[in-house]
């Protein structure tokens, strides 16, 4: 199936590679997951414009309240649907959300670990769940507003950044798997930002702005910590706060309050910046240190997964890894101990690797997998 390059659709400047034709010679069906937002929502128009047939489809994953997955989401989406007069269906994943991205997100706070529930949620239901949804509809694809392409030769699929690298989401769907690439679409693959606002307001979309979606789209701004606590209140365990010396030099109220690399809101004055170095779980400890502290250039990464299938051959691999998003990262040698399981050493120091966290191996602009990282000496 070829990933369709969608057209500058301002300019006419590029000519569209369709999807594949039906027995009756008509375009494919293609379902979309719809948030209402701006990106989800052009790139619904575009599919439209270029003739497919298209269903939008909506999980209604969280409470109201939330900066995405919502009943508001589910009315956004809906009014878009409405304006291109396609159909709309919303898909309840309340029950697979909260097992499979809420409570692992819940427990590793607990576990003084700063999980990426994006990365979780597109691998379980964006293109988990919603693909099951756009097969049991016969839809020949799934289309998303991720900013990312899709490649194939030599009888894979490849992923690969998007051509606006200021918008570039392919850090978290590097779990994907060769049957997930081969029946998804991104059809904002190679536009910018602008470009794709400019068309949602020629074409008159029913947009309700409002801000960029966040990683923690789950949770009320400045809440995260009160949600842990209230989905599991053992994590409120008072504790010490450290210098890299040993020296207490403060207290807390729970490990859960604190990221590896944080500067702010550490409730102590020593005269310079301080960031958290650790979080020693053993001792309920926060080691705080100044930023050449929290440089490190080693981490065990934990459950990697290679988006070909298989692990490349050798015990030592050399490529590009990002250990956060927005991260420019470096080259690092991966140690493979398994196909799973492994020990990155960047070439340069890293600030702030951080448990919990996704370090993602790239080469060149195409993006291999990932691993978690699990331990910091």
């Amino acid at each position: 199936m070829d990933q369709p390059a969608l057209v500058n659709l301002l300019s006419g400047h590029y000519v569209p590679r369709m999807l594949n034709q039906n027995q009756t010679g008509t375009k494919g069906r293609v379902a979309i997951g719809m948030s209402g937002g701006t990106d989800s929502s052009a790139a619904a128009a575009m599919l439209v414009d270029q003739g497919y047939e298209v269903i939008g489809l909506t999980a209604h994953m969280w409470k109201d309240g939330s900066r995405c997955c919502s009943l508001e989401d589910v009315e956004r989406a809906r009014k878009v649907c409405a304006y291109l007069d396609i159909r709309h269906y919303v898909v309840n994943a309340q029950e697979l959300f909260t097992e499979k991205i809420v409570d692992p997100f819940v427990q590793g706070y607990a576990a003084g670990r700063t999980p990426s529930p994006c990365i979780y949620c597109n691998s379980f239901v964006k293109f988990g769940f919603l693909v099951d949804r756009a097969r049991q509809l016969n839809c020949t694809h799934l289309a998303t507003g991720h900013y990312a392409r899709v490649e194939q030769s030599e009888g894979k699929y490849h992923l690969l950044c998007a051509k606006d690298p200021q918008k570039d989401q392919s850090y978290f769907l590097h779990r994907l798997d060769q049957e997930q690439l081969g029946f998804i679409l991104f059809p904002l693959a190679d536009l910018p930002k602008p470009e794709v606002k400019a068309y949602s307001d020629q074409r008159g979309l029913p947009i309700i702005p409002r801000g960029e979606s966040q990683d923690l789209c789950f949770i009320e701004e400045g809440k995260l910590a009160d949600f842990v606590e209230q989905r599991d209140p053992s994590v409120i365990k008072p504790g010490e706060i450290h210098d890299q010396d040993g020296n207490v030099v403060g207290t807390h109220t729970g490990l859960h309050r604190f990221t590896v690399g944080q500067r702010g809101k550490l409730g102590i004055a020593l005269g310079e910046r301080m960031y958290v170095k650790r979080l020693d779980t053993e001792n309920n400890v926060v080691e705080v240190a100044p930023r050449p502290g929290v440089m490190k250039t080693e981490c065990t990464l934990t459950e990697i997964h290679w988006i070909s299938g298989e692990a490349p051959s050798g015990s030592e691999l050399h490529y590009e890894v990002r250990p956060r998003y927005r991260s420019t990262g470096s080259t690092a040698t991966i140690m493979l101990s398994s196909d799973h399981s492994a020990t990155a050493i960047f070439d340069e120091p890293q600030f702030a690797l951080t448990p919990g966290q996704a370090a993602v191996f790239y080469q060149g602009n195409e993006i291999l997998g990932g691993g978690w990282i699990d331990e910091v000496p």
